[in-house]
């Protein structure tokens, strides 16, 4: 998933991307408002502080929104009742006040995605790539045009990959979409999944591991560094 993380300190900066990173997210930064809006169309949430030095970021927020339909999460340290109210009235999906466990920060990026996803925002048209077809509104697949049959949830994680268009693909980001949580036996179900869709899509290379982080389509350039 690309991220956009919009936040003038540069100390919070510098600890939150690696870590975004860590879990699975493609992650550009900016420190002002300039140039946000150039960007939005090539991400898939924005990270937003209101604390901005060239703009509000309320008004900013208001402009995304008029200009996109991209998921935006305020992150701000201004935790008034009116400030989050004001957040949310601006065109914001969710509001998290600073400090905040990261843990959550990356749920809520998931939660908003896939309300998105839910309401018709996921993946569509067709993707092709060395035999494999996925055609994304019929959810259906097929192999050197031979279709294959797959479960509804190795549809969905297989298509979370593909969607990344080879950027990294979490394993959180999978678990939260596809499971909704990520225990222990929801991580070993993944991995069947994932061991099963190789052997019946008879491409065990197409879907590279990333150790530690997810998958990524092999082969495939990644759609934001």
């Amino acid at each position: 998933m690309r991220v956009l993380l919009v936040e003038d300190d540069d100390r919070v900066a510098d600890a939150l991307t690696p870590a975004l990173v860590r879990r699975g997210l493609a992650v550009r930064r900016l420190a002002s408002g300039a140039g946000v809006l150039d960007l939005v169309g090539e991400v898939d949430v924005v990270l937003l502080d209101l604390g901005l030095p060239d703009v509000d970021g309320i008004v900013l927020c208001r402009q995304i929104r008029a200009a996109s339909d991209v998921a935006v999460i305020v992150v701000s340290a201004r935790g008034e009742v009116d400030d989050r109210i004001l957040g949310l009235r601006a065109g914001a999906d969710d509001y998290l006040v600073k400090p905040y466990d990261v843990d959550e920060l990356v749920a809520r990026v998931h939660a908003v995605r896939r309300r998105r996803t839910d309401r018709g925002g996921g993946p569509s048209g067709v993707f092709e790539l060395d035999g494999v077809r996925v055609d994304f509104d019929r959810h259906e697949v097929t192999v050197d045009g031979a279709p294959i049959s797959l479960s509804r949830k190795e549809f969905q994680v297989f298509a979370l990959v593909v969607d990344a268009k080879g950027a990294v693909c979490g394993r959180e980001q999978v678990l939260a979409e596809v499971w909704g949580r990520a225990g222990a036996a929801e991580n070993r179900s993944l991995d069947v999944h994932v061991a099963t869709l190789r052997t019946k899509l008879g491409r065990p290379t197409l879907i590279e591991t990333v150790r530690g982080v997810g998958y990524r389509l092999s082969g495939q350039p990644g759609r934001l560094a």
